[in-house]
């Protein structure tokens, strides 16, 4: 199990953060680096069918070493890191038998980790913990998840009176656009139903997840000398202000939790003549997410009248869909995932993903795919962390969902 923290270590060094401006795919050359060190590892570890393809998708097989007629199960991760946030020049560090107080992450940066503001890590007292040097992301979402699905087919590989079926794994680029899923062959993957270690904190277990647009906006001014402006002048700036304005704003990401959608301004950029905005739409109701998207239709066509056609260019594109209609037929992924961790003591946390997952677009190309802890948390900043002894136990319930399965 030490093997997982080495894996991880080595895999967070690697810069893979992709981009949604790209329309390449993968969104950035620099997620192959991974992805061919991943099959590298993978055959030395004598998995068969190990292949990288051209979209930068591995994919990779455990063979069946039993008679019985046992269910294939896929485990899935993916392999680039946040938009949002740097994963260049990850230098992580470990907090040994961490003793509950605040954590500097850098000191010359004053940087450091509140347990005011992220109580949820004096659950951890007395663990050992990867933390941040302060500068960069973590990765942990989703290279945690990597190395826990390789160590757990080590595993497997090294005990074979273990009997179990047909393992299949993929690790993917792209999650974080959106793309994660675009040219993946399930198909060619072949697995009855999958699992993607892809969560947060440990017991955590998801199939639910937000439905899911992006809003791109335009906002096209016209710039003249302030001092002959009257009349003539209108501030793309401002103008972008008052449409964030008309939004609701108790329907912010800051102020919303569980099944409350939200619209989310993830990036602006402009000036006088030229401003752009970019808006993530999410809820759970397929019927609010609908009406959450007309909103920026109506804004944008009031703020056209109200000032020239055209100031508003609006494309909204949906991305995926809440995943729970797909998994309930087969409830017994959910079942089997809560009686491994049980199992194991662990408590089973199933709650809403405030996000989306690979799953989400699995599952509704045929491969029903819900979502299991990683042990990570705070992802996406400066602050993430993950305790090395959830690490071990997202192992674990992998090793126990497929015992589980060849039981049956």
């Amino acid at each position: 199990m030490d093997k997982i923290v080495e894996r991880f270590l080595k895999y967070v060094k690697i810069d893979t953060q992709s981009d949604s401006d790209s329309t390449s795919s993968p969104t950035t050359e620099k997620q192959f680096v991974l992805a061919k060190l991943l099959v590298n590892e993978l055959n030395d570890i004598g998995l068969k069918n190990v292949n990288l393809d051209e979209f930068c998708k591995v994919m990779a097989e455990l063979p069946s070493n039993t008679d019985e007629h046992i269910p294939t199960i896929g485990f899935l991760a993916h392999m680039d890191t946040a938009l949002d946030f740097t994963g260049a020049n990850v230098n992580p560090n470990i907090i040994n038998n961490y003793d509950g107080k605040d954590i500097i992450l850098n000191k010359e940066k004053d940087v450091i980790l509140k347990t005011k503001d992220f109580p949820e890590i004096l659950q951890y007292i007395g663990e050992d913990i990867i933390i941040t040097d302060g500068t960069t992301l973590l990765g942990a979402d989703d290279k945690a998840g990597i190395a826990e699905i390789v160590t757990a087919v080590e595993y497997l590989v090294n005990n074979p009176d273990i009997k179990h079926g047909t393992i299949k794994i993929a690790f993917t680029p792209d999650e974080e656009t959106g793309r994660g899923t675009d040219n993946f062959d399930v198909e060619k993957f072949n697995a009855d139903f999958a699992y993607t270690i892809d969560g947060g904190g440990i017991g955590g277990l998801d199939y639910e997840n937000f439905n899911a647009a992006k809003a791109k906006i335009t906002v096209n001014g016209r710039n003249v000398h302030p001092g002959a402006a009257k009349n003539k002048m209108i501030n793309s700036l401002r103008i972008a202000n008052e449409l964030d304005n008309m939004l609701p704003i108790d329907q912010k990401p800051e102020y919303t939790e569980g099944y409350e959608g939200f619209f989310h301004l993830l990036d602006i950029n402009g000036n006088v003549e030229k401003t752009c905005m970019k808006y993530l739409i999410r809820d759970h109701d397929k019927n609010k997410l609908e009406q959450k998207k007309k909103l920026f239709v109506d804004i944008a066509e009031f703020l056209n009248k109200k000032y020239l056609p055209n100031t508003i260019e609006l494309e909204i594109k949906d991305e995926y869909s809440n995943m729970k209609e797909k998994i309930e037929p087969v409830i017994h992924i959910i079942e089997t995932a809560k009686k491994a961790m049980k199992d194991l003591g662990i408590e089973p946390d199933i709650k809403p993903i405030r996000a989306g997952t690979d799953g989400a677009m699995l599952s509704y190309r045929g491969l029903p795919t819900p979502n299991i802890f990683t042990g990570g948390h705070n992802f996406h900043g400066k602050y993430e962390y993950i305790p090395i002894s959830s690490m071990k136990a997202s192992v674990n319930v992998i090793l126990k969902i497929i015992e589980l399965y060849s039981k049956k």
